[in-house]
């Protein structure tokens, strides 16, 4: 029977560097693009995006939102990504009809009702409109003499479409919806489309 030689340093290698690290995928996602590869319409999917095999999304983006969506290639750290008790906390940038009132924004930070129950304290600011945004195809529609205004919200959880619902509760409904950070993973300069290859440890 053949025995493989073990190197006379084996005692110094350590384990961590023999396991494969684990890869991520940044990925920016488009307006109108579904967080899945497979549907009725193949070119509304990531397929035309993501060509790599073994990567799946680790949560969801709304179909109608923009912006950071996390795929990985490993499945224990996929349900770390979205596991609420690892609290990686999800950062959007929002613009709302109309002139957002700096009541509306307390109730946000607070917490506001949603029919499945309060959502956790926030972190919202109002901010600029960003100058160096891509444009959205299709734009949203513009109602004349209605003005729009932008926030920048930090969330703790993960309801349902939760931010459109939370500012339509509060008032200002999103008109566009991006997502520019999940944990320390930042969207960066990535266009629509683009995507960046990562190692990464588990959470």
């Amino acid at each position: 029977m053949f025995l493989p030689k073990i190197p006379s340093n084996f005692s110094e290698i350590s384990w961590e560097n023999l396991l494969v690290m684990p890869e991520i995928l940044l990925l920016n996602k488009p307006f109108g693009i579904v967080s899945q590869f497979s549907g009725d319409i193949q070119s509304d999917t990531l397929a035309p995006y993501i060509h790599l095999k073994g990567f799946y999304p680790a949560g969801r983006l709304d179909k109608n939102s923009e912006g950071l969506l996390v795929l990985t290639n490993d499945g224990k750290l996929q349900n770390q990504i979205t596991d609420p008790k690892f609290k990686l906390c999800k950062t959007y940038l929002v613009q709302v009809e109309n002139e957002i009132s700096s009541y509306a924004i307390q109730v946000l930070r607070d917490g506001i009702c949603l029919n499945d129950g309060m959502t956790k304290p926030a972190i919202v600011n109002r901010i600029d409109g960003p100058t160096n945004l891509w444009d959205r195809d299709p734009p949203i529609r513009k109602r004349k003499f209605i003005t729009t205004s932008w926030i920048k919200i930090t969330i703790y959880e993960g309801k349902n479409r939760q931010i459109r619902r939370m500012t339509a509760a509060a008032g200002f409904p999103t008109l566009r919806l991006i997502r520019i950070a999940i944990g320390d993973w930042c969207l960066d300069n990535l266009l629509p489309g683009q995507f960046l290859r990562r190692e990464v440890a588990y959470i």
